[in-house]
């Protein structure tokens, strides 16, 4: 009878967390069926199997990055602090501007004169990882290594919210958006391909647009969280000692920071920034796990309740 009063509240709060989250979404950022699909997935892997309810369940880390950068739309960066624009562009020449053909340019710029078909297709592959990996990876350690399930999951977050702080404290324009716009700000700019176009146009299709067309906001290019994510996936590579697998994992890190400068999606600065980012993230949550008994003790119990 107690394992039935379980099951019921349990089922309660989920269909209440359901329904609450498509209401807050509804009223922040309007209804898309994002919203729903995200809602039937994890409904429907809850209540599959216990497998795939601790899964989905263990995996509620990644959901709550995906709502809070979701709901980022709802609050714009360029509302609470003036957006950088020439400032940083400026500074990313005066660094790492070069010359060529006679003028200084970035190397952002340098990409856009001297592209070729084989990067466009090798950069867009990579960039396209960015997701596909850490989710893989995590459910890997999900279901070999539950306690480095938590603590990378956990890390991820909080890369990802040191991340969101520095896009409202320092607002910044990528740099397609010089290329198109110069230095006038412009609000609402929607999301824009840039480079990776020139993959969706080779392969003849809409996988990048779909992407970016989705974009929370636009001038929130330091730090490239997409140059954070590799790295985070490196480093407990490394620490679970995973031989082979590291050397494509430190790949696909290095590939994806070429790709975030040569598809004019983020600056140098931007990808050193999501480096530093990821590697703040990752000290910062080795502090907190010995300095703060209750964060051990209570992945312990998640992982006790998960297995």
């Amino acid at each position: 009878m107690p394992t039935n009063k379980k099951k019921i509240k349990a089922s309660l709060l989920v269909l209440g967390c359901s329904i609450g989250y498509l209401l807050l979404s509804y009223f922040l950022i309007g209804f898309k069926l994002d919203q729903l699909i995200l809602v039937g997935l994890f409904n429907f892997m809850y209540y599959l199997s216990a497998v795939t309810r601790k899964f989905i369940l263990g995996f509620t880390v990644f959901i709550v990055f995906w709502i809070i950068f979701d709901y980022m739309k709802a609050f714009p960066n360029y509302e609470y602090n003036s957006v950088s624009i020439k400032e940083l562009y400026e500074l990313e020449k005066s660094i790492f501007g070069f010359t060529f053909n006679g003028a200084i340019i970035t190397p952002n710029e340098y990409w856009l004169a001297q592209h070729t078909a084989a990067l466009d297709i090798v950069s867009g592959i990579f960039y396209l990882s960015w997701i596909p990996v850490p989710l893989t990876f995590a459910g890997v350690l999900f279901f070999y290594r539950k306690r480095e399930f938590f603590y990378f999951s956990l890390t991820f977050l909080l890369v990802n919210l040191l991340g969101f702080c520095v896009y409202y404290i320092y607002p910044a324009a990528p740099p397609w958006y010089v290329q198109q716009y110069g230095f006038d700000f412009i609000a609402n700019t929607k999301g824009n391909t840039a480079g990776l176009s020139r993959f969706d146009a080779y392969f003849d299709v809409e996988i990048f647009k779909g992407l970016y067309e989705k974009s929370s906001n636009v001038f929130a290019a330091m730090p490239s969280l997409h140059s954070s994510y590799p790295l985070i996936v490196l480093y407990y590579g490394i620490r679970n000692k995973l031989g082979w697998v590291n050397y494509l994992l430190a790949l696909v890190t290095v590939g994806i920071w070429f790709a975030a400068v040569y598809s004019s999606h983020h600056y140098v600065l931007d990808v050193l920034a999501g480096i530093t980012c990821a590697t703040v993230g990752i000290w910062l949550f080795q502090k907190l796990l010995h300095a703060k008994g209750w964060i051990h003790s209570a992945i312990e119990k998640a992982v006790k309740a998960l297995s």
